[in-house]
């Protein structure tokens, strides 16, 4: 199975592929640039940023490329040159390497660079959450290669969202409830939701997409033996039994498994993860626990990522793209808060 976001990659998004090196394992773009979000206007989407991340099979060759075609792109970092870019790419933050705020084509876009072996440790085991997290929403899949592991763990990742959320979610629900939960996997425990991010961020996401959510995760709910889904009723039940929760547990990445471990197990007793999980799958706040364990690793990635951000873009564009982000937020609570009249 592919992932069914969108396959028709169109000109646009081709011409703005050519001018980056062409070896690479996995592209897409996601964000309020491509997919329309509740409260910006369709004409608004031109002016908004496009976002893509590439997938790289060998990030110290790619970056030598990238350097001789896109020199400008890069921060003061680039003076380090490539085999030191890809360590940090690798091995700070949430081991992706953004350059931001750079003029392609008449738009502005920010691309993230990482490479193909950590992007399949993140959708399998949630190591940071980042990029699987953002793979959790529809993107609009510009390349896709042949490898079966990568496929695989596309896939596997789409059920951990699944599957984590029924733990959170009550035994009867929507589908606009499965696909919030969904989409606010990625952000539980961010710190930029506190102040940088507009605080409806998610229900934006969700609400004008509920198509492209359906297209994504239809077949896996049909398939999956834990729910009866309705797909004309547009509702779900699934199995809250203490038997059922302990099969998602057991069913979750390995990273979260360990979160959980840590959260409810007490220092020096070092039970085995089964025996933990069992004991979780019977607690009544079984779904606030797994809640925990989420945010404890978004909350990790978040912070490290960020401050690995204000090296990788520079400070004038931090400085710049915060304050985009903060005018963003300010907006999204002017559309929340009512105006008074006076009296």
């Amino acid at each position: 199975m592919t992932l069914p976001a969108v396959q028709n990659t169109g000109v646009f998004y081709r011409r703005i592929l050519s001018q980056f090196p062409q070896d690479i394992s996995l592209a897409f773009a996601y964000g309020s640039g491509v997919f329309k979000q509740s409260g910006t206007a369709q004409s608004q989407m031109g002016n908004n940023m496009l976002d893509f991340v590439f997938a790289v099979d060998d990030p110290v060759t790619w970056h030598t490329m990238n350097l001789l075609q896109n020199r400008k792109h890069y921060s003061i970092l680039k003076l380090l040159g490539p085999r030191k870019i890809s360590t940090i790419q690798d091995q700070h933050g949430a081991a992706v390497y953004y350059n931001t705020l750079v003029p392609v084509d008449g738009r502005v876009i920010k691309y993230g660079v990482i490479s193909t072996d950590s992007l399949i440790d993140d959708l399998l085991h949630w190591k940071t959450l980042y990029i699987a997290g953002r793979l959790h929403k529809p993107v609009k899949m510009l390349v896709q290669g042949e490898s079966g592991k990568l496929r695989a763990a596309l896939v596997g990742n789409l059920k951990s969202a699944v599957t984590a959320s029924f733990l959170m979610l009550p035994e009867s629900f929507t589908e606009e409830d499965l696909f919030l939960q969904i989409a606010g996997l990625s952000y539980a425990g961010d710190f930029r939701m506190v102040i940088g991010e507009d605080k409806s961020k998610v229900r934006n996401i969700v609400k004008d997409n509920v198509q492209h959510f359906r297209i994504l995760y239809n077949n896996m709910l049909l398939d999956c033996p834990q729910v009866f889904y309705k797909p004309q009723q547009g509702r779900l039940e699934v199995d809250k039994s203490p038997e059922g929760q302990f099969i998602q547990l057991m069913a979750l990445p390995r990273t979260l498994q360990q979160r959980i471990t840590r959260l409810v197990d007490p220092p020096g007793k070092n039970r085995d993860v089964e025996e933990i999980l069992l004991q979780v799958a019977q607690d009544p706040d079984c779904g606030a626990v797994v809640q925990q364990g989420i945010s404890s690793i978004v909350k990790t990635s978040s912070i490290t990522q960020s401050v690995k951000g204000i090296a990788t873009a520079g400070m004038l564009k931090t400085v710049s793209y915060s304050s985009k982000k903060l005018l963003k937020m300010w907006k999204g609570w002017r559309r929340k808060t009512p105006i008074s009249q006076p009296s």
